[in-house]
């Protein structure tokens, strides 16, 4: 099996306990910006200290960053806060499993933005695998707390919002890690992710000390909790950008539809969430479409 798919499938288990954590602290500990911000927070101690330590153990000097490598990393990291933003919202608005099914669109998005942007290409037996994993989580959607797909309310549309923006995160991201200068995938991804994180977190403090007076004192207050989100969040994003420098981001999305049949077994399990009959056929066709990228592509 490819590293990439083997990475796209860590990256959604580790993107699932993140959103777990991160809906506890939504419930009441932190607004939905600080509970954005201790995500980005609780990552950039380790992942700063982790590129640096890297790039010492390869015996290497900090590749040069062009232009177009900070215009895609800062663009992929707002779009990435912003995207977040509405995944946290969409959590009080919806039952766990039914917002990342929401979300789960951005992988035909990824593909017509990594189309337009980067030039990247996928064959129409791909697209078609794709297309099976939407129509799996479409049925998942409507099997997990909704009668049926609606598109004209709030949840609805902060969740294909979050899609757009997390599509283009993962296009600016993977444009970032190939104009790094190395031909290694884990370094190209280590000093993305660390630009992007250290950017991230800067932002977002900054935006709350001017927005949300003492939600700062109150995510340091919330850190038993938040460094494991900082955690999780910081093992999918390095296993979401080494997957990147291997392959269209289009298809490493698809392959991390796999998430929501993750967060299935989380809602359950956590969340005491129940699921219905329908979210078995749901999960098939999610299955079959991650096989068919895998072999298809």
């Amino acid at each position: 099996m490819s590293a990439w798919i083997l990475l796209a499938i860590a990256a959604a288990a580790f993107q699932t306990l993140r959103f777990v954590l991160q809906k506890r602290l939504s419930m009441g500990a932190l607004s939905t910006g600080g509970a954005t911000f201790a995500r980005f927070a609780y990552s950039l101690p380790f992942v700063v200290p982790l590129a640096a330590l890297y790039l010492w153990w390869a015996g290497v000097a900090l590749p040069t960053l062009t232009p177009l490598f900070w215009a895609y990393a800062l663009a992929g990291g707002l779009a990435q806060i912003l995207a977040t933003w509405c995944m946290v919202a969409l959590f009080a608005a919806r039952n766990f499993a039914v917002g990342i099914t929401f979300k789960k669109t951005e992988t035909v998005q990824t593909a017509l933005i990594g189309l337009i942007v980067l030039g990247d290409r996928i064959s129409w037996a791909g697209f078609a695998a794709i297309l099976i994993g939407l129509a799996g989580v479409l049925i998942l959607s409507g099997g997990v707390g909704a009668a049926r797909w609606r598109l004209l309310n709030r949840a609805a549309a902060l969740g294909l919002i979050a899609g757009a923006l997390f599509a283009v995160s993962a296009v600016g991201y993977r444009g970032a890690t190939l104009e790094v200068a190395s031909d290694d995938a884990l370094l190209r991804a280590l000093v993305a992710l660390a630009v992007v994180t250290t950017s991230q977190a800067v932002g977002m403090a900054l935006w709350l000390r001017w927005r949300e007076a003492g939600e700062i004192g109150r995510v340091i207050a919330a850190r038993r909790t938040a460094v494991w989100m900082g955690l999780t969040g910081l093992g999918g994003s390095l296993c979401w950008f080494t997957a990147f420098t291997l392959q269209n981001a289009a298809y490493v999305f698809a392959v991390g539809q796999v998430e929501v049949i993750f967060s299935l077994i989380a809602a359950k399990l956590v969340f005491g969430e129940t699921a219905t009959r329908r979210e078995f056929g749901g999960i098939a066709l999610v299955t079959v479409s991650v096989i068919l990228v895998g072999l298809l592509r």
